[in-house]
């Protein structure tokens, strides 16, 4: 498997299990050449197995895992073309940053000199170009962070694997790595395949964003159609927010807040649903004669986020310019509507 090029990357059918839990369950999923995918999901969806079993570090129990066409299922991690980089880091504390990012080529006999000067040009890369005579424990986080992507990078991989590797740095770090990572992934082309708990980094990172449920892909698609087009409920609840208003299906259409709207997608066989409602779609006037009130309220900067209850007790998220909502104190009476636009409906939640 020679370095250089971006490469595809496929699961076909892939199952592991551990024991009597099934970490991976049928996994069908292609990542492009050149493109950052993020794997979401809750703890235990089987995002990490996934990533192992590209890496070489698990072996699926059936199914295949694939490179640019070529079957790499059984082939050693040591062998495979994927750099990775760890949540923990994983440095070696008695070496500098130029030879921890300098560690595979000398693994691989690569010359000295050569070698270094390929360590001090990633360390260049990662803005850490005058730090390559600092060890690990004079770096900060964010620094030790950089000095692991760099090391990924050195031996010019065709796949990057990134496991949670922002989530034990807070959040101005965070941040800014974020954005750094995704710089330098578009700026070398190279595939990358990134897990992450976190919906914020995924939707802002990934070109693609495949979200994961008990080892299956509920859905895979562009960060703007996941969240505007949620294939599943379950999609539509774990990526933003979402609140769920009582409504009642009839010949085709969707009876709630006193509407009637068409719905998006496959409805359930049920007569009694929910409606599944973003905040920025609840739309929020003040009324005497209203028969929801607003019963708190949480300022997020160009918009204030509202929390409404319905006549029936529900509570519903509303998101409103800060101008728009300064009459709409806790307490408020007010009147709640949506677009006239087709809605995902879903089951009632018992």
């Amino acid at each position: 498997m020679p370095g250089g090029a971006a490469a595809t990357v496929e699961f076909r059918g892939v199952r592991r299990e551990f024991g009597s839990a099934v970490a991976l369950d049928g996994l069908d999923l292609t990542v492009r050449p050149g493109e950052l995918l993020a794997l979401l999901g809750p703890s235990g969806c089987g995002k990490t197995t996934a990533l192992r079993m590209l890496a070489g570090f698990e072996h699926p129990d059936s199914g295949e895992v694939l490179v640019d066409g070529e079957d790499v299922t059984r082939v050693p991690a040591h062998r495979r073309d994927a750099g990775m980089v760890f949540q923990s880091y994983s440095l070696f504390p008695h070496l500098s940053a130029l030879d921890n990012v300098a560690f595979g080529l000398r693994m691989r006999k690569v010359r000295t000199a050569q070698r270094h000067a390929r360590a001090a040009e990633l360390l260049d890369l990662v803005g850490l170009g005058d730090k390559g005579g600092r060890f690990p424990h004079q770096l900060s986080g964010g620094q030790q962070q950089r000095v692991a992507l760099a090391r990924a990078l050195a031996l010019r991989p065709r796949v990057l694997l990134l496991d949670e590797p922002l989530s034990a740095l807070d959040a101005k770090v965070r941040l800014t790595l974020r954005e750094e990572i995704r710089r330098l992934q578009r700026e070398l082309g190279i595939t990358t395949l990134f897990v992450t708990h976190d919906q914020e980094e995924a939707l802002s990172m990934a070109d693609r964003v495949a979200v994961m449920r008990a080892g299956r892909l509920e859905q895979c698609a562009a960060p703007v159609e996941l969240y505007g087009r949620p294939a599943t409920a379950f999609v539509a609840e774990f990526v933003g927010t979402m609140s769920r208003i009582p409504g009642r299906l009839s010949s085709g259409a969707v009876e709630v807040l006193g509407q009637r709207l068409p719905v998006d997608g496959t409805a359930p066989g049920s007569t009694e649903v929910d409606v599944l409602v973003r905040p920025e779609a609840v739309r929020v006037a003040a009324d005497d004669q209203g028969d929801a009130r607003v019963v708190a309220t949480a300022f997020l900067g160009a918009t204030v986020r509202l929390t409404v209850r319905l006549a029936d007790a529900t509570e519903v998220k509303a998101d409103l310019p800060a101008h728009e909502a300064a009459a709409l104190g806790a307490g408020a009476t007010v009147a709640v509507t949506l677009p006239e636009r087709p809605v995902l409906v879903a089951a009632r939640a018992r």
